[in-house]
């Protein structure tokens, strides 16, 4: 295993940022790492690379404890944050010039690693323009190259794709395919859950506390077993509480529902009569439906799902206050 980690938390003063998390990587794996804002993802990162101190817990990267890493170690490790790191003032060759040197390569050997870097991004030709005038799908593309220009066992990527558009985000997702095949081994964190189902293996943060860890296809079938009925009503808030309702009452054969934007998704293990019910029950509330579609659960209702259980399980603990 490339990194194990048992047990890791972190506290800042009465605040759990990390609370209890195990999990394992093995080498050449894509892991992704998924999480709202402020769940913990950042602080986890930081914890394996040793920039935080753990409060509870260990954690090992290349068979080593993250307490103890030497030199060594740490320089088999890639990073790449959400800001990319890149010094903007500087030419495409000249980051990657300064990144080289500061991981020790010197001469032939950071020449030869220049220029494999720059075919692998398709940057070649592109040496001499002044970083601060890289579209960000291309200084995206640097900003790796300068990560992984040493040659790490080890990579990590703290959002790398936000605020990059599209085409760009898959043509990265390419190039992560290809140094997971050399055997590197990429910890990503994502807010985008079509990124999330490319990863060999998913975990999510929530508050601090791990609540899954599984391949995205596993994980979806576990946790939002049978067929999602997705449509756009007129009144989405009024049309999910009449849905809520049918639920608890038994009266529509359903096992939860949810918001997606405009859209309702509806988790049933009989899709069909679902949907019948579903047409009859919003028509007689007034509620018009364009058209109802029977779907496939993806990684995102999984994680509603997941988070929904967890909320639900905080209200079940939480105390309650007498007067």
């Amino acid at each position: 295993m490339i990194i194990r980690v048992n047990h890791l938390g972190r506290k800042f003063g009465s605040f759990v940022a990390v609370n209890d998390v195990s999990f394992e990587i093995p080498e050449g794996q894509i892991f992704g790492f998924l999480g709202p804002n402020g769940s913990g993802k950042t602080t986890t990162i930081r914890m394996l690379l040793g920039l935080v101190k753990p409060t509870s817990g260990t954690a090992y990267i290349l068979n080593q404890d993250i307490h103890k890493a030497s030199r060594h170690i740490m320089e088999q490790i890639g990073y790449m944050s959400q800001k990319f790191s890149l010094y903007t003032d500087l030419t495409v060759a000249e980051n990657l010039t300064f990144f080289g040197r500061s991981y020790g390569l010197f001469g032939n050997t950071l020449r030869q690693r220049m220029d494999a870097i720059l075919e692998m991004t398709g940057l070649k030709g592109q040496e001499a323009i002044p970083t601060r005038d890289l579209s960000g799908g291309w200084a995206q593309r640097l900003a790796l190259g300068a990560a992984i220009i040493h040659q790490p066992k080890l990579l990590f990527l703290d959002e790398p794709t936000a605020g990059v558009d599209p085409v760009s985000r898959r043509e990265f997702w390419d190039l992560l395919y290809e140094l997971a095949q050399s055997g590197t081994t990429v910890f990503v964190t994502t807010h985008y859950m079509d990124e999330a189902e490319h990863c060999q293996r998913v975990a999510f943060i929530y508050y601090g506390k791990l609540i899954a860890d599984a391949p995205p296809h596993e994980l979806v079938q576990t946790t939002v077993p049978g067929q999602i009925i997705s449509f756009e009503p007129s009144d989405p808030l009024r049309a999910l509480q009449v849905i809520k309702e049918a639920i608890q009452l038994g009266t529509l054969p359903a096992s939860s529902s949810n918001l997606f934007g405009a859209a309702i998704h509806v988790l049933s293990t009989d899709g069909s009569l679902a949907r019948d019910r579903l047409q009859a029950m919003l028509a007689q509330q007034g509620i018009s439906v364009n058209a109802f579609r029977i779907e496939k659960p993806s990684l995102e209702d999984a994680f509603i799902n997941l988070v929904q259980g967890q909320k639900l399980e905080s209200n079940k603990i939480r105390p309650t206050q007498s007067n």
